[in-house]
């Protein structure tokens, strides 16, 4: 079992090491070989991704944790380090995401 963290913004990673997550693998994005070849049942995926690949994630098996903050208007387009991160309440949340049509 491994766990992805999928970012490409430098604070982020620097958060998740601040926080203590064991990450074995980081891509900055993903790829239809890692979603096809790489990722597998039991995996964990941590990012903020769009709906359709975290509902890809979750039917192979993987469970996905988006990168959730609370992000004031002013912030929004920037690149954030890992203080401003905790400061927008940096916080792993697990979804399943199922396409229904």
């Amino acid at each position: 079992m491994t766990t992805w963290f999928i970012t490409r913004h430098p604070g982020a990673l620097e958060w998740a090491e601040t926080q203590g997550l064991p990450i074995d693998r980081h891509c900055s994005h993903l790829t239809d070989a890692n979603l096809t070849e790489d990722i597998k049942a039991g995996d964990t995926i941590i990012g903020s991704l769009p709906v359709h690949l975290a509902a890809i994630i979750n039917q192979r098996g993987a469970a996905y944790y988006n990168l959730s903050l609370d992000l004031p208007a002013h912030l929004r387009g920037k690149e954030l380090s890992a203080e401003e991160l905790t400061a927008c309440n940096a916080r792993l949340e697990a979804y399943y995401v199922e396409k229904i049509a």
